[in-house]
């Protein structure tokens, strides 16, 4: 049931690109990380992007609003802790709720021709893994994978240099793994990274 309804409603937006934007939900309106989601998701609906979101707050919250209501679809998950979905796109037709991670996690994915992680905690991490592993393995298409974080952070910096001197240097993965994502600290680059991908390789999956 979940997936037929998920289905219908990106069915009316299907030529439009969508970036995915994961991060903390426990970030502050306020906060330098939230409002460089904010940043970033109004930087893309500037360049003819919709942004998709797991709709909570945080870093959610934040891409959300800069975003906009019209431009952007949320896709929630009940959870006896977390989380409401956001003000920002309670109550629009593009709110999605999952009783499932599976099926939440395949659309977030499916639907997005680019994906962005600002810092945050166990989910995070866990897509981020998922959606590497996906391309790396040939299960999904090859998209843009951006790591951003606020000018001087070191969230993906430590994260980076954990993949490099542990799994490639145990010989876990291999050394050109590393180029399915980039670490950025700005908007500006981040979304160049996006718009240059398909500007090159012309792989447009909208």
């Amino acid at each position: 049931k979940e997936l037929r309804y998920a289905f219908k409603v990106f069915s009316q937006y299907r030529t439009m690109p969508k970036v995915t934007v994961f991060g903390s939900a426990r970030t502050p309106p306020d906060h330098p990380i939230t409002l460089e989601a904010n940043d970033f998701g109004r930087r893309m609906v500037e360049a003819g992007w919709m942004v998709i979101t797991g709709a909570g707050s945080g870093v959610m919250g934040g891409a959300q609003a800069g975003a906009g209501r019209e431009q952007s679809f949320g896709l929630n998950i009940r959870l006896p802790f977390e989380q409401e979905a956001n003000p920002w796109i309670a109550e629009d037709p593009k709110l999605i709720t999952f009783k499932y991670f599976f099926t939440r996690k395949l659309f977030l994915l499916k639907e997005s021709a680019a994906a962005c992680f600002l810092p945050g905690g166990f989910g995070t991490c866990d897509e981020v893994f998922e959606v590497l592993t996906l391309i790396q393995t040939g299960k999904t298409s090859m998209i843009p994978v951006l790591l951003l974080d606020i000018p001087g952070g070191g969230y993906w910096k430590a994260w980076d240099a954990y993949v490099r001197e542990e799994m490639v240097g145990r010989g876990f993965i291999a050394q050109e793994d590393v180029h399915l994502y980039r670490v950025t600290e700005t908007v500006e680059d981040a979304g160049r990274e996006i718009l240059d991908f398909y500007r090159e390789f012309h792989s447009h999956r909208f």
